[in-house]
């Protein structure tokens, strides 16, 4: 069970309840953290918490994070920032069960993650979908767009009547096809989504877990990164309203 409070921003916060649950909220708060922060199994954080004498199945662990990952992926995505107005679109392919599904990305020019949509095909449709999503999610329209040669996009920004200036350059998406390798990786330790309705509940809280520690380091300078690190703890564990 969840409430709503008034948090960061003047905005409603998700409160949550770990009421009926035998372990401490701090565990299940690492425990969801682990999985959702690095490239691990619900085996392998099964493993770490063992090692600190914490008896959890990977099954519970799978069970927390399908449960409190959404609760906790709302309060980060309502503590962000707004994001920048250039967006950079891009689609990567993933199989599903045997069949090909295309993941449609959207990140800004700082490598935040937008939004994505899991869909069968790569058409002007899909495009258009994505576009609109991330219109009515952003609530603002983009001053540039940066994608890659397909035609679907051009289409889909017409259909829009976005007055964006698009940018289809010869390596001017680099951005967005680097911000695919997480997901990647997160995939092959997954052996592949098995469906695109958890693919898409999963990429949802990969996300905004993403958006929150993503940081380039080699731009930082050690004491800036330390006190960028101790503020994204703060706002992570903020996000952890407990009732």
């Amino acid at each position: 069970m969840a409430e709503a409070v008034r948090g960061r921003y003047g905005l409603w916060m998700i409160q949550i309840s770990f009421k009926r649950h035998r372990f401490s909220p701090e565990i299940i708060q690492h425990a969801v953290w682990l999985y959702a922060r690095f490239t691990l199994s619900f085996r392998d954080v099964e493993d770490l918490l063992a090692e600190r004498g914490i008896d959890v199945s990977n099954e519970t662990v799978r069970r927390w994070f399908l449960k409190f990952g959404r609760l906790v992926a709302v309060n980060l995505r309502r503590g962000r920032p707004r994001a920048s107005a250039r967006w950079h679109l891009d689609e990567m392919v993933i199989k599903i069960r045997g069949r090909k599904h295309w993941l449609w990305r959207a990140v800004d020019d700082e490598g935040e993650v937008l939004d994505f949509l899991v869909q069968p095909r790569r058409c002007a449709r899909s495009a258009q979908r994505l576009l609109r999503k991330l219109l009515k999610k952003q609530g603002f329209a983009p001053k540039r767009i940066i994608t890659d040669k397909l035609k679907s996009y051009v289409v889909a920004i017409r259909k829009e009547r976005l007055s964006a200036v698009h940018d289809q350059g010869l390596r001017a998406n680099n951005r967005a096809e680097n911000s695919h390798q997480p997901v990647r990786r997160r995939e092959r330790k997954q052996q592949r989504f098995k469906s695109p309705g958890s693919a898409q509940r999963f990429l949802s809280i990969h996300a905004a877990v993403y958006n929150a520690f993503y940081v380039q380091r080699h731009l930082l300078h050690r004491r800036f990164f330390k006190q960028f690190r101790a503020e994204t703890f703060s706002v992570w564990n903020q996000s952890w309203l407990a009732v």
